[in-house]
């Protein structure tokens, strides 16, 4: 599933390379990530329990939301996100969410700088703080609507 997001991702982000057929079949799958994402989206916070950083179920979210990120800034993709019932609620309240439970324990949604040698540690949660803010700065943006609920 990780490969197969990553694989969207690219296809996502070279808009040049994007057939107004292929742009339509992503406006349709659109609705089917976020939704996977709301029903997902907790399963990254569970990594600020665990020190396995190989949660599937995590790797997989965390990918969602790059698409998601991607998705949403592409014009034709926009503004049928921003419409999306309650995707920005769940990015809201999963930055809520992250930002305490970064508080609360090793905060691992943040680049921190950790140097062993010449080598630093990545998690891969790393930068999913800035990606929600990423989304919901999309979704936020030219809709006076989702401006008022954040």
């Amino acid at each position: 599933r990780v490969t197969l997001l990553e694989l969207m991702m690219v296809k996502v982000s070279d808009q040049n390379s994007v057939t107004r057929e292929e742009m339509n079949v992503f406006v349709r799958h659109a609705d089917f990530l976020a939704v996977c994402f709301q029903e997902k989206c907790g399963a990254v916070l569970k990594l600020t329990a665990t020190a396995d950083a190989e949660d599937e179920e995590a790797l997989v979210t965390i990918r969602l939301l790059d698409v998601l990120c991607e998705m949403t800034s592409n014009n034709s993709q926009l503004e049928h996100l921003q419409a999306f019932p309650g995707l920005l609620e769940t990015a809201v309240d999963t930055l809520r969410l992250t930002h305490l439970a970064g508080k609360q324990a090793v905060n691992i949604f943040t680049a921190s700088h950790a140097v062993t040698g010449q080598e630093e540690i990545s998690h891969p949660a790393v930068g999913f703080k800035s990606h929600l803010i990423h989304l919901i700065g999309n979704l936020c943006y030219k809709n006076k609507e989702n401006q008022d609920k954040v």
